[in-house]
């Protein structure tokens, strides 16, 4: 099935779903937000689909992250309740979702992956959370998911200065889970999704609802609650504007700290 932004395929119990901007890099706007929801939406409510596999379309990126562009045109729409690319703030799925991350995965587009169950990168993928180089912050779960999943001083590094890692440092942090050679990433990560399909769906389930539950118990949701209250406060800053401005106009950012 074709969408506008994204596509799917069904492979028996497997859901595969590409992010398919690819002239954008994926960078995902929200029209695509809410595509992605509902595609979320209709994988959880399917009895017959148990895991899903997400990736980019082209050979440079699984995502770039927000459409700052499509932001400072006055794009209109907004995100759903469920968060960047229907994934962020979604806290009861109980299927897995493998990414398989073939490209960069900027900001957003990390925070994407990091919203994933298990991540095999390609050997050239790149991960970033650049956004205080342009007036933001990883307000999509980039700050708690990295922090839980590699702990908190290797994630601050990588948080306050927004610098690249390799897929080959995911993998010795701990956030990827396999790193593949580009042209066999997506078949590994079917055959992932078909050992998964291997084991009792049932179980899987209940090891999801216990692992939602310890998000729960930490506080998951509450902490991206006050993420957007903190970025809603950034928005009416000077450096807000001038990190979107410049990234626009390939323009080193003049800040002014107010």
């Amino acid at each position: 099935m074709s969408d506008q932004f994204v596509t799917t395929e069904r492979h028996g119990p497997i859901l595969l779903v590409t992010m398919n901007r690819p002239d954008v890099y994926n960078a995902v706007h929200a029209p695509m937000h809410q595509e992605m929801s509902a595609i979320w939406d209709d994988f959880a409510a399917d009895p017959d689909l148990w895991v899903a596999v997400l990736t980019g379309a082209g050979a440079k990126a699984f995502s770039a992250g927000n459409d700052l562009k499509y932001t400072a045109q006055g794009g209109k729409g907004s995100m759903p309740d469920t968060g960047f690319a229907g994934l962020s703030s979604r806290f009861d799925l109980e299927k897995p979702i493998i990414a398989a991350v073939n490209g960069f995965a900027m900001g957003g587009g990390f925070e994407i992956a990091l919203s994933c169950d298990i991540v095999l990168a390609a050997d050239t993928a790149t991960f970033a959370l650049p956004e205080v180089k342009v007036g933001l912050f990883a307000a999509a779960g980039g700050v708690q998911r990295l922090s839980r999943q590699i702990g908190r001083k290797p994630a601050v590094e990588i948080m306050l200065t927004g610098r690249h890692v390799s897929a080959a440092e995911g993998l010795s942090l701990g956030f990827v889970n396999a790193v593949l050679p580009a042209g066999h990433l997506l078949e590994a990560a079917m055959e992932k999704a078909r050992e998964i399909c291997a084991v009792s769906p049932s179980s899987v389930k209940a090891t999801k609802r216990v692992l939602n539950g310890m998000d729960d118990l930490e506080q998951l949701k509450a902490s991206l609650a006050h993420s957007r209250e903190v970025m809603s406060e950034l928005r009416h800053t000077e450096d807000f504007s001038e990190g979107v401005n410049a990234f626009v106009e390939k323009r080193q950012p003049q800040w002014k700290n107010r």
